[in-house]
C-alpha cells in the first residue's frame, strides 16, 4: 500500500476561476542584488539568521543524544534529541576562543567538549567543566554559554532559526496557513530520505533559489516537449506571506486536472519556503532544494529526494526511475550555474529583466528587501482584483544603520 495524497478539502489552486498569476506584474532586478558583498552581509543577519530555515531530517537525529551540525552562511551550529525527545541547539563555537566544539554528526553524547582546551558543554550548550577554572575570572565563567537557537520539527524535518528564540515567531506562523495545509497534504513526516546531493557553484544563493521558482526556463533548457510546453502555460502560480507556490499540469495530466482540480494528486506543486528552500511535491515523491549561501557568489546546493515507505515494488521500480531521470533535469539546472558565473561581474548585466509569470521571484526579492530594510517580509502580497500593474523597478536597497 502506498499513500496517495489528495486535495480533499484544501482550496482550489487550479481551474477556471483561478487567476494564473497574481497581481504583481513584470519587473526588473538590480543585478547587484547578486554581487554587492556588503549586501551579503546584510543578508547574512537580517535574513538568513533571523529566518526559519531547513536544518536536516528528524529521522537523521532519532535517539537521544543524536547530534547534526550543520555550517553554512558563516554559521556552525549543532542540535541535539534531547532525552524527553525534544530538540537542543546552540551555535557550535566555544566561548574560550571561539573554536568550533563539534565537528562532525554523530549519535550517543551527552557533552560536547572542544579539543582545544578541554571546555565542556552540555547539549544545551552551557559550558560545564573549564581546565584550571581557578584561573579564570569566575564571574564571566557564571552562566555562561552558547547562544541558543529557536528549534521545531514540522513536515519530517528540524528547523531553526540561528537568531535565537523568539526572533522569528512560531514556525507554523512563518509557513503560513494556507502552505502548511496545501504541503502538509503530501505528508512528508511520513516519507523517508533516499538520497541527497549536493554541489558546490559559484553563483550568490539567491540564483538558486530563483531557478527553481518558475518555469519559464523548462521548454529551453531541459528541452521538453511541445505539447508539455502548452498545458505548462496552465500553471497557476500565488503568494502567501513570504512565501510562494506554483501548480503545473505535466505528463499529460491538464484534462484530468481541468476535471477533477485535484492539484496535490496530478500537478507538479512547487512551494517556495522563504528565505533559502523549494519543495517540489507529486503525488509519487518529493524534493527538497536548498540553497545553503557560502560567500557572496558561492553556494551549496542541495537535492534531497523523498519517497515513501513501501513494499510495493511497481511503487519503487517507477519512483526510482522518475528519480534518475529527474537527477538529470537537476543536473542540467546546475550547469547553467557555470553561465552565469561566467558574466556575474560583466559590466554588462546590470539588470534582471522578469515576466509576470516570473511573479514568484519578484515576490521574494521584494521580500527580501522588506528584511533588509528592517521590516519582517509580511504584508506585501498584492491585492486580489487589482488591474495588471506596471512593471516594477526591484532596486538593491543602501545600507540600513
Amino acid at each position: 500500500m502506498v499513500f496517495n495524497p489528495t486535495r480533499g478539502e484544501l482550496p482550489v489552486r487550479f481551474g477556471h476561476n483561478v487567476p494564473a498569476v497574481p497581481p504583481i506584474g513584470p519587473s526588473t532586478l538590480d543585478a547587484e542584488v547578486y554581487r554587492d558583498p556588503e549586501r551579503y552581509e546584510r543578508e547574512r543577519v537580517r535574513i538568513l539568521n533571523r529566518s526559519w530555515q531547513i536544518i536536516c531530517r528528524s529521522e537523521q537525529i532519532p535517539n537521544p543524544g543524536d547530534h547534526h551540525v550543520w555550517e553554512g552562511h558563516g554559521e556552525s551550529v549543532v542540535i541535539t534529541r534531547r532525552a524527553d525527545g525534544g530538540l537542543a541547539g546552540f551555535h557550535n563555537v566555544c566561548q574560550h576562543r571561539g573554536a568550533r566544539i563539534v565537528t562532525a554528526s554523530g549519535t550517543g553524547a551527552r557533552r560536547f567538549t572542544c579539543r582545544w582546551h578541554n571546555w565542556s558543554y552540555d547539549i544545551e550548550g552551557r559550558v560545564t567543566d573549564v581546565l584550571d577554572r581557578q584561573d579564570f575570572d569566575q564571574n564571566v565563567l557564571a552562566g555562561l554559554c552558547s547562544p541558543a537557537l529557536d528549534l521545531d520539527e514540522w513536515g519530517g524535518w528540524v528547523w531553526a532559526v540561528l537568531a535565537g528564540p523568539g526572533v522569528a515567531g512560531p514556525l507554523l506562523d512563518w509557513i503560513g496557513s494556507e502552505i502548511a495545509a496545501d504541503l502538509g497534504a503530501y505528508r512528508m513526516q511520513d516519507m523517508k530520505l533516499v538520497e541527497k546531493l549536493e554541489w558546490e557553484v559559484d553563483v550568490n544563493w539567491k540564483v538558486c533559489v530563483d531557478a527553481f521558482s518558475e518555469y519559464y526556463h523548462a521548454q529551453a533548457l531541459h528541452n521538453i516537449p511541445p505539447k508539455e510546453a502548452r498545458d505548462a502555460r496552465h500553471s497557476t502560480m500565488d503568494v502567501f506571506g513570504r512565501n510562494g507556490m506554483m501548480v503545473v499540469p505535466l505528463m499529460g495530466v491538464l484534462d484530468e486536472l481541468q476535471r477533477t482540480l485535484d492539484h496535490t494528486n496530478l500537478a507538479i506543486c512547487n512551494y517556495l519556503l522563504f528565505p533559502t528552500v523549494v519543495v517540489n511535491a507529486n503525488r509519487m515523491h518529493t524534493q527538497i532544494f536548498r540553497a545553503v549561501p557560502l560567500t557572496v557568489d558561492k553556494t551549496r546546493f542541495e537535492a534531497w529526494e523523498l519517497q515513501y515507505h513501501s513494499d510495493n515494488e511497481e511503487y519503487q521500480e517507477t519512483v526510482d526511475l522518475f528519480w534518475a531521470l529527474f537527477k538529470g533535469v537537476i543536473q542540467e539546472d546546475v550547469d547553467q550555474w557555470t553561465e552565469v558565473s561566467a558574466t556575474r561581474r560583466s559590466s554588462a548585466y546590470r539588470r534582471n529583466v522578469l515576466s509576470d509569470r516570473e511573479c514568484l521571484l519578484t515576490h521574494f526579492h521584494r521580500v527580501c528587501n522588506d528584511m533588509l530594510a528592517g521590516g519582517n517580509g509580511l504584508g506585501l502580497e498584492p491585492g486580489r482584483g487589482a488591474d495588471a500593474p506596471a512593471a516594477e523597478v526591484i532596486p538593491n536597497p543602501p545600507s540600513v544603520p
